[in-house]
């Protein structure tokens, strides 16, 4: 018995909000191929689940904003011959995608100096090979 699906640590879409559509595969199958529905398709409302709260829904909204069709995430497997792999695959898709989708922003750079030591040791290289360099030219009279 399945409680829903695990995106992480205190995030579950139970299985009710989860809508399932299978259909046939192109590709590898052979004799079954025609005859099997193995190809998945995983529907999941974004725009009007529960299981999200208000800020995580916000962000997941935001971020997903190019894959979504009417608020709705559809993720489609059919990579494998068995309609119960590409159910697997599926589901480990969508869990990624929300998980990536409500993931907390970068904290913000903190702008930083170089130290006086690592200024000074830089200029020092430059002038070195500075050096160097000019000793490689053609002398001079």
């Amino acid at each position: 018995m399945e409680i829903g699906l695990v995106v992480r640590h205190g995030v579950v879409i139970p299985e009710s909000e989860l809508s399932w559509r299978f259909s046939r595969s192109s590709g590898p199958g052979g004799q079954s191929v025609n005859t099997t529905d193995s190809r998945v398709e995983l529907s999941f409302d974004v725009a009007s689940t529960a299981a999200l709260s208000e800020v995580l829904k916000a962000r997941a909204l935001e971020r997903l904003e190019s894959r979504l069709v009417d608020g709705v995430l559809t993720v489609t497997a059919s990579e494998q011959r068995s309609q119960w792999r590409n159910r697997e695959a599926a589901r480990t898709r969508l869990a990624g995608l929300i998980r990536e989708a409500i993931a907390a922003p970068p904290r913000k750079r903190r702008p930083t100096r170089p130290s006086k030591n690592a200024v000074r040791r830089r200029l020092d290289d430059k002038k070195r090979r500075g050096d160097t360099k000019r000793l490689r030219g053609r002398p001079t009279d």
